[in-house]
């Protein structure tokens, strides 16, 4: 029952700070409130839902409209106090960060909780963290973040693999939680300030000529 409390909780922190992130971001591209919220949506509820649909399971925000809600709250707060937002040039980025750490953690949360193994919970995860965001690009016609070279996906990776070595060394889950929340975050800002990212793939020239 705490588990499951847990969970909940995280999810709608989650949604919260997952639609502000894609309700900015339609607001840059000028989109109208409905727009906005679809937006919003696709990007708080996307990552969960491919997660649970593969799981086996109903999708969570079709248990409670709570999610819908949240979202609808998360337009509000952009609508009334965007302005007072705006001019701190990191909110939205912390935003992103923050809805990128918790739906990690729901992700690998709830996974366990359904007796998967560790290595398809890393990766229940990384999908709950950041297909939302895919799919919030798709719509606003963006290449995904997850396709730069700069760290995003693979911070859910190492955050959930810090879970795991949380809890193999004996840690609440709570406590693992929290860890792999701050450890997310960290690995998401240093890359983002000191510009760290993975290899970038170069497909080598072929200049041979055919006759």
């Amino acid at each position: 029952m705490e588990q499951d409390l847990i969970i909940y909780v995280i999810e709608l922190l989650g949604t919260f700070a997952f639609a502000i992130s894609g309700i900015r971001h339609a607001a840059a591209k000028h989109f109208d409130w409905f727009g906005g919220y679809v937006c919003g949506v696709a990007v708080a509820i996307g990552g969960g839902t491919i997660r649970d649909v593969m799981l086996g399971v109903t999708p969570f925000w079709m248990t409670t409209p709570i999610y819908l809600i949240c979202t609808g709250v998360a337009l509000l707060t952009v609508v009334f106090f965007g302005k007072w937002m705006e001019p701190l040039k990191n909110a939205w980025f912390v935003f992103d960060t923050l809805g990128l750490a918790l739906f990690t953690i729901a992700g690998i949360q709830k996974s366990l909780a359904l007796g998967q193994p560790f290595w398809v919970a890393i990766i229940m995860g990384c999908i709950t963290g950041s297909a939302g965001g895919v799919i919030r690009d798709v719509l606003l016609n963006n290449e995904p973040v997850i396709f730069h070279k700069e760290i995003y996906a693979m911070a859910c990776v190492l955050g959930g693999v810090v879970y795991w070595l949380m809890v193999e060394i004996g840690t609440s889950a709570e406590v693992s939680a929290i860890v792999s929340f701050f450890v997310t975050c960290i690995i998401r800002f240093l890359a983002v300030r000191y510009h760290i990212s993975l290899p970038v793939l170069n497909e080598e020239k072929n200049n041979t000529k055919y006759a």
